[in-house]
C-alpha cells in the first residue's frame, strides 16, 4: 500500500501558516486524461474526467481494467474546470480538494486536537482512510456512490443519523448525483429489504432477506467460483448490510446506473475484463407495486396482474393494460370469526414489509397461531431459508408487490374468511374427484391399449411396474432373453413420490425443457435431489427413445456420465429420475457472455478430458459398445465440483460383440455435430462420437458455437477458422477472449490440433477413442489432421463455398434435435 503522506511538493510557509499543511498533491495533467496520486495492487486514487467531460474529478478506480471502472468520487457535486486542483492533508485530519484558495471537497473529518501524524492511506480494499495511530477518523467507504464493493455498508448510523445509500451519476459523462437512489431499509424494527427509488418514489424492491440473500434475483445464480456472502448488523448503534466473497482472482460489485437500473457485475482479475451477471428490475413484474394490494404479478400469465384467491378486482371498470394499481379487495371482509384461516401461497416474492413486525423466534407454527390470535393480522411467513424454519414475518396491512417466481420463491399465508376456505377446499376436492373418475376411466382404456399393443408387439413394459420400493427387470429390446445379455435392475418411482418430490410439478421447480420433455428439479425424503425428465404428450421423443436410455444408461457405470436412479411408469406419465447437477449444462457457461469467463482454462481442459474418459468408456470399456449420437454441450452436465458428465441416451445405439458400426434411414441428432457419413449415408459409428468430440473441443476452447459461426472476415464457420488458424501457425487465436492470457499455451495448442484431428472429413482420418485419451494426456507426437467435414471456407473476395462432400449420397431425411 502506498502512502498519501509522500509530498509531490510543499506550500510556501505563507500558505503552509494558513492551512497548518502536512501534505499537498498537484493535479498535473500534461495531457493525459487521469493524474495517479496513490495506488496499490487493485486500486487507483486520483484525478480524472469521465466519458467526452473536460472536468476533473478527485475518484478511486479499479486498476486495468477494461472497461474503465470508478467505484467512488469526492466533488461529485463541485468539478474542477481546470487542471489546478491539489488535495491537501492537514493537521486537524481534515483532508480537502482545494482550487487557489476555494476549498472544492472536504472530509468533515476535523478533530480538535492537532497534530503531525495524521495519516491519509488508500487500502487494498479501495478504502481511502484517513487515521491518527491506530484510530480511523474518517473513511470515503462511509460515503458510497453510484457502486458498492466488497466491505461497503448500506444502512443507517443510528447515533448520529448518517445513512448510507447508493446514488447514481447523473450520466455516464456527470458523476454528480442522478435521480435513482438504492437504500437499504433504514428504519429500526423492520425487515431487511433494498429499495430501487426514482427520487423519493420506490421503482422497485429487491427483498426481503431471505437469510441466504435478497429475494427478487430467482434466476440469479453465483458462480461457486466466486461465492459472495452477506452480512447483517442490526443493534442499538447501526443497522447495515455488507458482503464480501471468497475469490482472491475475482471482484464483484453492484452498481446503479443513470437509467435506475442496479447491475451486478465480476471482475476476472487474470484478464481484468468486466462482465455483467445480472441486472435488475428483471422484467415488469419487477415494477413495485404493479398490482396494487393484494394484486399479484405473473410474467407466465398475459395480462400480468391478476388478484390472490379470494380477492377480486377494486374497480374493474378502471382497469386498462397499462394501470393495475387500485388493486384488489376481499370477496368476504374479515370479522375476526373462529373459522377464519390461511391460503397458502407458492413460489411467492413475499410483500413489502413495511408494514410487516418481524420475529426471530418463533417457528412456522408459532408464527400462524400469532397471526391467528391477532385480528389485524393478515398475512405471515418464514423469510428464512437457513434458520430450520425458524422466523416470523406479520403482515398488518396491504400486501403490496407481491409476485409469483417460476423457480426459488417463498410460501405465503394469507388470512382468509371462512367461506372463502370452505369454496377453496370444495374446489379442491372436486378436482380430486374428476381426476380420480377421469384417472380410472383412462386406466381402463389405457389397459385395454397396453393389452393390444402387448400382443402386437410383445413388449416386456409391466403395467404393475408402479409400486413403491420395487426394482423392475427390463429386457434388451434387441433380445427376447435376459438370459443372452442380462437383465437391468433399476428402482420404480411412484407418481405420488415424485410428485410430492417436484411439489406437484410446480413451475417454479422446472429446469428446462428439451426435446423429451419438461426436467424437473425434486427433493426426496431423505433430501437427496433430483432431476426428472417428464416425457410430453408433445414430445417429438417417445416411448422407443424412452425405452431406449433406460436400456442404455442402466447398464452403464462412470464417473463421467450422469446416473440414472429410477422411472415412473403410471397412468399416463413416463418419466426417468436422475442425479441433480448443480451447475447446470456445459452450453449454459460457454455459449453466454456473461458467465463465460467464470470457466477458466484449467476447468474447460479438465471438462475436455472428462467427456474423453466418459467416452471412451461408452465406446470401449463398457460391457457392450454405445454410440451416444447426440454428444453436444447442451448433452454435457456439469456437477457440483464442475465435473462433466454426459447425459441423454434417447438416441444412443449399442453395438455387439465385434460390430462396430451400422446404417439408419433415419438421421437423428443436432446440427452443428452430425459427421459428414453420418449426415449423408447414414452411416454412424464411434467415429461419429468422435467427430461430435472434436466439434465440442474447439467450442470449449473458442467460447463459439459451431452452429451461427461466421468469421466477419472471411465467413469461415468455427471449424473452417480453426482450419485457417491452424494453417496459419495462428491456432492461439481460436482461444476465448474472456481467458485473457491466463491459460497454457500448450494444452490449448495440443487441443486445437486434436480437435481438428476428431472432425477430419474421412472417419477413417479420425483417431481411435483410446487415442484421443493418450493425445489429451500428453503422449506421443500429434498427426497432421486433414481438412475438416462439413465447413464453410471464405473466399479472397468474401464469397463463399462449401467444402464437397463425397459424390455418393443417400437421399435421407435429417432430424433437426434442438434443446434436447
Amino acid at each position: 500500500m502506498l502512502l498519501l503522506y509522500i509530498a509531490l511538493f510543499f506550500l510556501t510557509p505563507a500558505t503552509c501558516s494558513s492551512l497548518d499543511t502536512i501534505v499537498v498533491f498537484q493535479n498535473f495533467t500534461d495531457g493525459q486524461s487521469q493524474t495517479i496520486v496513490s495506488t496499490n495492487d487493485r486500486f487507483e486514487l486520483g484525478f480524472f474526467s469521465p466519458g467526452t467531460s473536460i472536468n476533473r474529478y478527485l475518484g478511486i478506480w479499479f486498476k486495468y481494467t477494461s472497461p474503465h471502472r470508478v467505484i467512488w468520487v469526492a466533488n461529485r457535486e463541485t468539478p474542477l474546470i481546470n487542471t489546478m486542483g491539489r488535495v491537501i492533508l492537514d493537521r486537524q485530519g481534515v483532508l480537502s480538494l482545494v482550487n487557489g484558495s476555494t476549498v472544492i471537497w472536504s472530509s468533515n473529518s476535523s478533530v480538535s486536537k492537532t497534530e503531525d501524524n495524521f495519516l491519509a492511506q488508500l487500502l487494498d480494499t479501495g478504502n481511502l482512510v484517513i487515521k491518527s495511530g491506530n484510530n480511523v477518523l474518517w473513511q470515503s467507504f462511509d460515503y458510497p456512490g453510484d457502486t458498492f464493493i466488497s466491505g461497503m455498508k448500506l444502512g443507517k448510523d443510528l447515533v448520529t443519523g448518517q445513512e448510507m445509500y447508493m446514488t447514481s451519476w447523473r450520466s455516464a459523462d456527470d458523476p454528480s448525483p442522478g435521480e435513482y437512489t438504492v437504500t437499504y431499509t433504514m428504519v429500526k424494527g423492520k425487515y431487511e429489504q433494498v429499495y430501487i427509488r426514482k427520487n423519493s418514489v420506490i421503482q422497485s424492491r429487491v427483498g426481503p432477506y431471505n437469510g441466504v440473500e435478497f429475494a427478487g434475483q430467482p434466476n440469479y445464480k453465483p458462480n461457486p467460483v466466486y461465492v459472495y456472502k452477506i452480512d447483517m448488523l442490526i443493534n442499538d448503534r447501526e443497522m447495515y448490510f455488507t458482503y464480501t466473497y471468497n475469490s482472491t482472482t475475482f471482484a464483484v460489485t453492484f452498481t446503479v446506473t443513470p437509467t435506475g437500473k442496479l447491475e451486478v457485475w465480476h471482475l476476472n482479475m487474470r484478464n481484468q475484463v468486466w462482465m455483467k451477471d445480472l441486472t435488475l428490475p428483471i422484467d415488469n413484474c419487477d415494477n413495485y407495486g404493479l398490482c396494487g394490494p393484494y394484486g399479484s404479478c405473473s410474467t407466465l400469465a398475459y395480462p400480468n396482474c391478476g388478484c390472490l384467491k379470494g380477492f377480486v378486482f377494486k374497480n374493474p371498470e378502471d382497469l386498462s393494460p397499462d394501470n393495475w394499481t387500485s388493486g384488489c379487495r376481499r370477496n368476504v371482509a374479515l370479522n375476526c370469526a373462529p373459522g377464519e384461516g390461511f391460503y397458502k401461497f407458492s413460489s411467492m416474492k413475499l410483500p413489502d414489509t413495511v408494514n410487516a413486525v418481524y420475529n426471530g423466534n418463533l417457528s412456522l407454527e408459532e408464527c400462524k397461531v400469532a397471526c391467528k390470535n391477532n385480528c389485524s393480522c393478515n398475512a405471515y411467513a418464514n423469510p428464512n431459508t437457513n434458520l430450520n424454519g425458524v422466523g416470523c414475518l406479520l403482515w398488518f396491512g396491504d400486501l403490496i408487490d407481491t409476485r409469483v417466481y417460476p423457480q426459488n420463491g417463498q410460501d405465503l399465508y394469507v388470512r382468509l374468511a371462512a367461506s372463502e376456505l370452505l369454496d377453496v377446499h370444495f374446489s379442491i376436492h372436486k378436482r380430486k374427484r374428476v381426476v380420480v373418475a377421469s384417472s380410472i376411466s383412462a386406466g381402463l382404456a389405457m389397459l385395454g391399449v397396453i393389452s393390444a399393443l402387448y400382443i402386437w408387439s410383445k413388449r416386456k413394459w409391466r403395467s404393475d411396474a408402479v409400486r413403491e420400493g420395487r426394482s423392475v427387470k427390463i429386457l434388451d429390446k434387441d433380445h427376447n432373453s435376459s438370459s443372452k445379455n442380462g437383465s437391468i435392475e433399476l428402482a420404480v418411482f411412484s407418481l405420488s413420490r415424485i410428485s410430492k418430490a417436484t411439489d406437484n410439478f410446480s413451475i417454479a421447480n422446472q429446469l428446462g425443457e428439451g426435446g423429451f420433455g419438461p426436467v424437473y428439479k425434486g427433493v426426496l425424503e431423505g433430501g437427496l435431489e433430483i432431476a426428472v425428465k417428464r416425457l410430453s404428450k408433445y414430445s417429438r421423443q417417445g416411448l422407443d427413445e424412452f425405452e431406449n436410455e433406460v436400456i442404455c444408461i442402466a447398464k452403464l457405470q462412470h464417473r463421467n456420465l450422469v446416473k440414472l436412479l429410477g422411472y415412473c411408469i403410471q397412468r399416463d406419465e413416463t418419466m426417468l429420475v436422475y442425479e441433480y447437477m448443480h451447475n447446470k449444462s456445459l452450453d449454459w457457461f460457454i455459449f453466454d457472455d456473461s458467465r463465460k469467463s467464470l470457466l477458466d482454462w484449467p476447468q474447460r481442459f479438465h471438462i475436455i478430458n472428462g467427456i474423453a474418459r466418459g467416452l471412451l468408456y461408452l465406446h470401449q470399456d463398457s460391457r457392450l459398445r454405445v454410440v451416444h449420437r447426440d454428444l453436444k454441450a447442451g448433452n454435457i452436465l456439469l456437477d457440483h465440483d464442475m465435473n462433466p458428465k454426459i447425459s441423454d441416451f434417447g438416441l444412443a445405439r449399442m453395438f455387439k460383440g465385434h460390430e462396430s458400426e451400422a446404417n439408419t434411414k433415419k438421421v437423428v441428432g443436432t446440427l452443428g455435430y452430425i459427421s459428414p457419413e453420418y449426415a449423408v449415408n447414414g452411416l454412424f459409428s464411434v467415429k461419429s462420437d468422435i467427430f461430435s468430440f472434436g466439434v465440442l473441443v474447439l467450442e470449449i476452447v473458442s467460447g463459439k458455437k459451431n452452429t451461427g459461426f461466421a468469421h466477419e472476415d472471411h465467413h469461415d464457420n468455427l471449424l473452417g477458422y480453426a482450419w485457417r488458424l491452424y494453417k496459419e501457425g495462428k491456432s492461439l487465436d481460436l482461444i476465448d477472449t474472456s481467458l485473457g492470457k491466463a491459460y497454457s499455451v500448450s494444452e490449448v495448442l495440443r487441443s486445437v490440433h486434436i480437435g481438428l484431428l476428431c472432425v477430419q472429413q474421412r472417419a477413417q482420418d479420425r483417431p481411435t477413442t483410446p487415442s484421443v485419451v493418450s493425445m489429451l494426456g500428453g503422449e506421443g507426437s500429434l498427426p497432421s489432421p486433414k481438412q475438416p467435414g462439413f465447413f464453410i471456407q471464405g473466399s479472397e473476395k468474401g464469397s463463399t463455398s462449401i467444402i464437397p462432400l463425397p459424390s455418393s449420397v443417400n437421399v435421407v431425411t435429417l432430424t433437426q434435435v434442438e434443446a434436447r
